[in-house]
């Protein structure tokens, strides 16, 4: 379907790709994964011809539709939110008034030959029309939006009204609206909550019929949509056939393959480079040298690709604190729509004296959690969850001090240091200070050994900590955050979203470090594998009401799967 053959590419003095090759067949699932900087994100703007590769070709069957969602959705405005994601199928419209227009020609008079050019004509724009989806397409636009969070509620509401995070939701309907023969998703999962993951991956497995070639930092959903690896590194690509976890055991097994190749290779050589020293100035060997010399010349060298270092850092010991960490009883809180579009726990706007998504009117109080009790104790490690809106974060905010309840006790225990991380601590940062810098300001006292350290345990490595904070992307100052905040002696750690746009490897970081971490943690996070590894006990808010389920993650999934029974 899409063959890139022989591909090579140069930003700069960065060498990307030589003579690269990779292809995307008919109803794949690929998931694409390397280090930052690799390019896989080239190797989407080379599919859609957003970038020319210096060399090589890429070639792509005729009428091929591509489909590419990027974390850059562009302007959005002048729409309601359904009609903007049905007019990203403008081509389908047209060729649906194209039908209207040659049904309308067929009613008058013609020839008989101009009659067949047009029932000819009539019946490709009906095959294409119906390949494309175009009988059921409001239908297809009103059920991804549904899955992707945005209700019947909002489809009407002006899409400019919508928050960053939404609109890339918006974005991604119009994507999967079209139904593309080729689908390309770069990083699908950042802006969704874990209910429209969920409905993305059921959609991808058994809705999605074309082929799809994804960027993804989330391993389960890696895990559970492709069965097709391609690795962007060392200037080359590297296709492995199975998901996420083959590839990560099939990678170490080449490597080792690789690695005792080498080996082989380089005593080889030294032995015949050593023949070659010891008889060069010998004439009865002259030869054999000879013959030596030549052999070595047209050998193919094995070289070994970089290995990708993987730093460890020791956090200090956190002093320890009471054992109840955080006592509630009947807690509450509640946010007043006051047109504004404030509301608790809900990422777009509200439209004064309409309904919000939540039920509620503006300008009426609308009640985000209440009757709260229980215990947070020490060594705990809770998620929160609960579906989008239920009020994860605002509860989280609460339990941090960044917002005052609206009845009820809160009361933190006796020694507890806690340290609050959200998408809004980014915001906090100096754009003007570097990343040694930032890191260096939260522990004054430590050395630079110490600041180093630190800094190569979140992947900023040599001259990585002297970029400034205005440079870095989402995913590198959230990063420093968390940074920042694990280096300071806190004891109790709120964590709304930690794993949003860190990459697979830096997940792997930040998960170890909260393993070992000897204080509290509690967290909302859209990351499955994250919560199962970490968590041992489990906050739902449900219609305002916590529940509390004493058990892991899966522990916690098996007991409301039962109680939905």
């Amino acid at each position: 379907m899409i063959h890139l053959t022989n591909i090579s590419k140069q930003h700069g003095s960065q060498i990307l790709f030589q003579n690269a090759s990779l292809q995307v067949l008919p109803a794949s699932r690929n998931g694409l994964v390397g280090p930052n900087g690799a390019g896989k994100s080239t190797i989407f703007r080379l599919i859609t011809r957003e970038e020319e590769p210096d060399k090589g070709e890429i070639s792509c069957a005729k009428k091929t539709v591509i489909g590419y969602f990027s974390q850059e959705v562009g302007e959005m405005a002048g729409r309601p939110v359904l009609a903007e994601v049905m007019a990203a199928a403008g081509e389908v419209t047209a060729l649906g008034e194209q039908m209207r227009e040659m049904e309308a020609a067929m009613a008058r008079p013609m020839d008989d030959g101009a009659m067949d050019a047009l029932l000819e004509r009539y019946g490709n724009a009906v095959e294409e029309f119906e390949h494309r989806g175009g009988y059921d397409l409001e239908a297809r636009a009103q059920a991804v939006l549904t899955g992707l969070g945005i209700g019947p509620d909002a489809w009407q509401q002006p899409v400019e009204s919508f928050s960053g995070g939404w609109k890339m939701r918006i974005g991604l309907a119009k994507i999967l609206t079209i139904s593309p023969d080729v689908l390309l998703l770069d990083e699908p999962t950042n802006h969704l909550d874990l209910e429209s993951i969920i409905w993305l991956e059921e959609w991808l497995a058994t809705e999605f019929k074309g082929a799809l070639l994804m960027t993804c930092h989330d391993r389960d959903f890696m895990n559970r949509i492709v069965n097709r690896i391609i690795e962007v590194a060392a200037q080359g690509v590297t296709t492995y056939s199975g998901n996420y976890d083959f590839y990560l055991r099939e990678r170490e097994i080449r490597r080792e393959q690789l690695l005792a190749s080498f080996r082989r290779q380089q005593e080889m050589l030294a032995k015949e480079e050593d023949f070659i020293a010891r008889f060069a100035a010998r004439v009865s060997h002259a030869a054999q040298v000879q013959s030596r010399v030549k052999k070595l010349e047209k050998i193919e060298r094995i070289q070994l690709p970089p290995e990708q270092k993987v730093f460890r850092f020791e956090f200090a010991e956190p002093t320890r604190s009471g054992d109840d960490v955080v006592w509630m009883d009947s807690l509450a809180k509640s946010w007043v729509l006051d047109g504004t579009g404030v509301t608790a726990g809900h990422g777009r706007p509200s439209v004064a004296g309409a309904k919000d998504g939540t039920g509620a009117t503006a300008g009426q109080e609308k009640s985000v959690f209440g009757g709260v009790s229980g215990v947070i104790r020490r060594q705990e490690k809770i998620a929160v969850v609960g579906v989008n809106g239920a009020g994860k974060s605002t509860f989280l905010k609460v339990l941090a001090g960044q917002v005052e309840p609206s009845g009820g006790t809160l009361r933190i225990g006796a020694g507890v240091l806690p340290g609050y991380f959200s998408q809004h601590s980014m915001e906090l940062l100096n754009p003007e200070l570097t990343v040694f810098e930032t890191v260096q300001a939260v522990i004054p006292t430590g050395n630079i050994g110490v600041i180093r350290n630190l800094c190569a345990a979140f992947l900023f490595q040599g001259d990585d900590v002297d970029k400034r904070i205005a440079n870095l992307s989402g995913g590198e100052k959230s990063r420093v955050v968390l940074a920042t905040l694990l280096a300071q002696p806190l004891n109790f750690l709120i964590l709304d979203e930690p794993t949003n746009h860190l990459d697979i490897q830096s997940i792997e970081v930040l998960l170890e470090a909260l393993q070992k971490f000897t204080g509290t943690v509690i967290l909302v996070s859209h990351d499955r594998r994250f919560l199962r590894l970490l968590v041992n006990r489990v906050f739902a808010i449900d219609h305002g009401a916590l529940h509390i389920y004493e058990g892991d993650y899966s522990y916690y999934l098996r007991k409301s799967a039962e109680e939905q029974l």
